[in-house]
């Protein structure tokens, strides 16, 4: 009677270790998508909201991050407006290297307005952040892709 006990709890102990084994690996795994820039176009407009579900910047805030493909030469204006938070705008190379930045736009106010000139074509990182612990909400962003004005210019 004692060996038919033993060799139950063997049994089991076996069933169990086989089904941890063989069991792990039949659960299908998925892959996170922990970064994911939001793509966007020169001269298109997007209306967003930063939350507490972006980027933390480790200074309380967040950030969330759109990818461009600039060629080079362009010569591009970010604007970055919103009636939430203290903006902050950033443009960064495909690298991370920070082409750019701007904190205050030109108008005194919190909004950020970033000009820059492309010199390598590529994809480049438009980080979007608050200032600090200015939390987030809601904004709009806009790339525009400048281009020279034709024709000559009137002489006087």
């Amino acid at each position: 009677m004692t060996r038919f006990f033993a060799d139950r709890r063997y049994s089991s102990l076996l069933f169990c270790l086989a089904l941890f084994v063989f069991g792990v690996r039949a659960v299908p795994t998925r892959a996170q998508k922990i970064y994911d820039p939001v793509p966007i176009s020169p001269n298109k407009e997007i209306n967003d909201t930063l939350t507490d579900k972006d980027i933390p910047t480790g200074e309380g805030g967040f950030a969330r991050d759109y990818v461009v493909q600039l060629e080079k030469g362009d010569q591009i204006a970010i604007d970055l407006k919103s009636e939430n938070f203290d903006s902050i705008l950033l443009l960064l190379a495909d690298d991370g290297s920070t082409v750019a930045e701007n904190d205050d736009g030109p108008d005194g106010g919190t909004n950020s307005l970033l000009f820059a000139r492309v010199t390598e074509t590529g994809k480049y990182i438009i980080r979007v952040r608050a200032f600090g612990e200015t939390g987030g909400g809601k904004y709009t962003l806009k790339v525009t892709r400048l281009r020279p004005v034709e024709g000559k210019p009137e002489t006087r």
